[in-house]
């Protein structure tokens, strides 16, 4: 049967959609202050938002400085697709493709647009007590415009009384967020960031707790008012990811990836998330996808996870899924003894 064909036939399946890991749709548009629409400024502009652009892309707080990129760097306009203003605020929107092409051709390792989905417990602290940040208040919409601004895909919670029972600083500061996850589940989300946020008269100061899975990342911050507080948290999250997630080039090597349980939908969610990987999709078995990538083991591992994908062993794929075989006794030649199988280190599987 046809690839294309085949690929028809995964739409028949019962399986449903599970994964929660969230596509940034403007990962490539970036929106900077300005005063005026002055030529200087607008330029000056132009030249933050490359370099916003490239730490999203790379997670490296020095990437837009390397040699490699000083051409690009000092006439960012071979990448750009269109700039304008909105209010107070320059947009400039980059081309994904040539941005991509430019900067692995510099060296760079790039994190792609499929990234974990944040579920955000921000508590903020001041004389007059605890007030845990909910979904549709205006310092919800500082924090996820921070968000926006590094790329990252969040979600703030709704904040009603139980969640505020839970929210506490002893819970937000705990080293495990057993307290945590069970109010969590309801927004699925891939991670949980939990921030306790500080006010004094001078300043702002937070302390943060970031787990993926079982992994803790955590730090803490400052700023002079909470948009710069918020800012500087989700920088600093979004490098922690970035050395998760991002791909590098000179690091990977050739692999095949088999996915059981796929249906349409799922197949559009693997090409979304393997796109870093420069895979291609080379056979189509029932509901199981076979891709070559090119990739880090770890870091693939860590991408497919936001899926819900789970690792398996060769032992573990469905007897269908194997390659069939002819049994010798029916071609009238004797039974020949059973090989040893030894797996192969290039091939990963995974499944639903």
């Amino acid at each position: 049967m046809r690839l294309t064909a085949r690929l028809l036939l995964l739409s028949c399946s019962l399986f449903s959609l599970t994964g929660v890991a969230a596509t940034v749709t403007d990962l490539y548009q970036v929106l900077e202050p300005v005063s005026s629409q002055q030529p200087a400024e607008r330029d000056e502009a132009i030249g933050r938002a490359f370099d916003t652009l490239v730490l999203r892309l790379t997670g490296q707080a020095d990437a837009a400085q390397k040699p490699a990129l000083a051409e690009l760097k000092k006439d960012p306009q071979q990448i750009i697709s269109r700039y304008g203003y909105e209010g107070s605020s320059l947009q400039v929107d980059f081309d994904p493709v040539s941005t991509d092409r430019e900067l692995r051709q510099a060296g760079l390792s790039l994190w792609g647009s499929n990234r974990p989905l944040i579920l955000i417990w921000w508590l903020n602290q001041d004389e007059y007590g605890n007030t845990l940040v909910g979904d549709g208040i205006e310092s919800a919409e500082t924090i996820r415009q921070s968000a926006q601004h590094r790329g990252l895909p969040v979600r703030m919670p709704l904040a009603d009384l139980s969640e505020q029972l839970v929210a506490t600083p002893e819970n937000l500061a705990a080293s495990q967020p057993d307290a945590l996850e069970p109010i969590s589940e309801r927004y699925g989300a891939d991670s949980l960031l939990a921030v306790t946020a500080t006010q004094s008269a001078e300043k702002w100061s937070a302390e943060w707790s970031l787990w993926v899975g079982t992994e803790r990342e955590q730090g803490n911050a400052s700023g002079q008012d909470l948009a710069s507080l918020s800012d500087a948290v989700l920088l600093e999250v979004s490098q922690r990811l970035a050395k998760r997630y991002a791909v590098a080039a000179s690091a990977s090597s050739s692999l095949t990836v088999e996915i059981s349980g796929a249906n349409l939908s799922r197949y559009a969610e693997l090409q979304q998330a393997l796109e870093p990987f420069d895979a291609t999709l080379s056979k189509v078995e029932g509901d199981r996808l076979i891709y070559r990538v090119k990739a880090n083991a770890d870091q693939l591992r860590a991408q497919l996870g936001l899926l819900n994908l789970r690792e398996v062993s060769a032992d573990e794929v469905a007897p269908e899924a194997q390659e069939p075989s002819q049994d010798p006794a029916e071609q009238g030649q004797p039974e020949a003894p059973e090989p040893q199988i030894v797996p192969r280190s290039d091939v990963l599987r995974f499944s639903w």
